[in-house]
């Protein structure tokens, strides 16, 4: 069976690229759940997948992050990993889509897990906002927050992977230098703006709309947007891509990994000439959990 790619909200299921990319697990918030019943839920997706890895937003609210961390240390489980994403919401839904391709593919869950940050550095996650006055999450300048009170004005920003942010008409975005599609979610605007100027400037190979997830008006500051991702869409070049990358195995719970940080236990990568011996290292316990 793959790997069980599980999610903290159903909206971050975004439809399927192919009949062959299975859906994710969902996992429920402590209003919505019993504990005893979380503890089930986990137990069965661990036994039929042998491992689960959990992508929860950097905004997730406190009590479900306690909730994920309870579970997992409940069942003393070192088949769970736990993967906070600074991304804009349907940046992470994006992710989520990608590993869920990835997961059907011949990689160990260890490197499915730890390629969630390499995949990060290619999905450019922004929005069209009519408003940044309550924006926190890229620098906004005061002459930018004084622009926004002028009516009409519409500003474009990118969070990932480099903050930007400019006033439409007056500035445009740097984008990929790489052939991708977009998917666009629509909340109070009537803007075109992301489809008739900057998709064409990106050169996307094509746009997918979705619904505007439930957290992006909160993450933005406001309702009257219109979010974006651009993205690599193709299983080959993701397959390529994390297949490219070195393996190493974790010195802390000797999982298999790509990158400079175990998915699991957030274990860093120690550099070949200060490595010691497996049994050395892990007599001195084990890591916090995953932060990243």
């Amino acid at each position: 069976m793959p790997t069980a790619i599980a999610v903290t909200s159903p909206d971050l299921v975004l439809p399927p690229t192919d009949p062959s990319t299975p859906t994710a697990a969902l996992v429920h918030p402590p209003d919505a759940q019993p504990l005893d019943a979380a503890l089930a839920d986990m137990q069965v997706l661990v036994e039929q997948h042998g491992y689960v890895v959990v992508l929860c937003p950097t905004s997730l609210p406190l009590a479900h992050e306690r909730r994920l961390h309870t579970v997992r240390g409940i069942l003393e489980s070192d088949r769970i990993a736990l993967l906070k994403l600074d991304l804009p919401p349907l940046g992470v839904a994006v992710l989520v889509r990608q590993l869920r391709q990835l997961s059907i593919c011949d990689f160990s869950a260890g490197v499915i897990a730890s390629a969630a940050r390499l995949l990060t550095h290619y999905i450019h996650a922004g929005a069209l906002l009519h408003s940044v006055t309550k924006l926190d999450r890229v620098p906004v300048s005061l002459k930018t927050h004084a622009k926004s009170w002028l009516p009409g004005t519409q500003f474009g920003v990118v969070a990932n992977p480099e903050p930007q942010l400019i006033r439409i008409g007056a500035g445009e975005l740097a984008g990929p230098d790489f052939a991708t599609r977009m998917v666009i979610g629509k909340g109070q605007s009537q803007s075109d703006w992301v489809t008739t100027k900057l998709a064409p400037a990106w050169q996307v190979q094509g746009i997918q709309e979705s619904a505007l997830l439930a957290d992006s008006p909160r993450w933005w500051g406001t309702a009257k947007m219109v979010e974006f991702a651009a993205f690599l869409p193709d299983i080959s070049v993701l397959y390529q891509l994390v297949a490219s990358v070195r393996r190493e195995k974790c010195p802390w719970c000797g999982i298999e990994l790509i990158g400079d940080r175990c998915g699991f236990c957030s274990a860093p990568l120690v550099p070949y000439e200060n490595r010691v011996r497996p049994a050395d290292v892990l007599s001195h316990g084990t890591p916090m959990q995953p932060d990243s």
